[in-house]
């Protein structure tokens, strides 16, 4: 999948880690970290939860059988395309993962917690919300 390359808004020493999280995103249309419902449960924490784009609550349970159903797109194959990547730490082994998204015309703003513990990375929580057309796309001053 394409990127620009561009990175924004890491926190200091977390290269390493945004560049692991960033080939892991958009979460479940990889094929390379998941392909079955047994690869996704293992992604996800047992209380996983989301929000979707439409603003509806999901539980862990309804992603794998929605997951299940319909196998996810394969967003490289797909042409979808990343940018706009951040990382903050959340904790120790906690991380706040963000970056926009376009789904060949559909752009939506992502951010996804995440967590590492033993050697592997795990999804805490994910949500997408879509932008609006014509919206100020810059980021707000640190004023």
């Amino acid at each position: 999948m394409a990127n620009d390359g561009q990175i924004d808004q890491v926190e200091s020493g977390l290269e390493s880690q945004v560049e692991d999280l960033r080939r892991r995103e958009p979460i479940f249309h990889r094929p390379a970290f998941g392909k079955n419902g047994f690869d996704w449960e293992q992604m996800m924490a047992p209380d996983y939860w989301e929000v979707g784009a439409s603003g509806r609550r999901y539980s862990r349970q309804f992603i794998l059988d929605h997951l299940a159903k319909q196998p996810p797109v394969d967003a490289e194959a797909a042409g979808w395309r990343c940018w706009d990547f951040g990382l903050q730490r959340l904790g120790p082994d906690t991380f706040l993962l963000t970056y926009s998204l376009d789904q060949n015309g559909r752009i939506t703003r992502r951010s996804t917690i995440w967590q590492h513990a033993g050697g592997a990375w795990r999804i805490l929580f994910h949500q997408g919300t879509i932008v609006a057309g014509g919206a100020d796309d810059s980021l707000p001053s640190a004023g």
